[in-house]
């Protein structure tokens, strides 16, 4: 079980590199393309909003996400591993990515009554580790999507792009 469990963990580190190094250049990724991709997911989110409303588990809000991010047709990984890496050795973990969306935005979902800074860090800390630029936070406890109910976050490689 754990040789299948490395094996997998190479497997999806060599796909990121591969990834990192010969398609993310040729899509030549822009602060501009962030935003709009960012835009895009909040927009997703606020048309779940408004049909479910606040008060449910975060798992239907996640169900409901991934299928309207699917009739938008947007790139994404639902419930994505998060490697690390600690010296050049690969800690079993079960981290779990809520969403990371066209390869560059890690998304994290709550419907809880506060974001906590421990929320704001695990997302910080997901960014990281999957080399995510930006990362987006969403609280569907909110009365509102767009003016409470989420968060953008950027990091050094965000800052790096034209």
């Amino acid at each position: 079980m754990q040789g299948h469990i490395r094996f997998w963990r190479i497997v999806l580190s060599f796909i990121r590199f591969c990834f990192y190094i010969w398609v993310l250049p040729t899509l030549k990724m822009k602060k501009a393309y962030l935003k709009e991709l960012t835009y895009q997911v909040n927009g997703a989110a606020i048309e779940v909003h408004k049909h479910l409303g606040p008060g449910l588990l975060e798992s239907v809000y996640h169900k409901c996400l991934k299928h309207e991010l699917q009739l938008r047709k947007i790139n994404f990984v639902s419930e994505m591993y998060v490697p690390v890496e600690y010296k050049g050795y690969d800690i079993e973990t079960e981290l779990r990515c809520d969403l990371f969306v066209e390869n560059c935005l890690a998304v994290e979902l709550k419907a809880v009554e506060f974001i906590l800074p421990i929320h704001e860090a695990q997302l910080i800390t997901y960014m990281k580790l999957l080399q995510a630029p930006q990362g987006l936070l969403i609280n569907f406890h909110s009365t509102n999507i767009f003016r409470e109910g989420q968060r953008t976050f950027v990091n050094e490689l965000f800052r790096s792009l034209p």
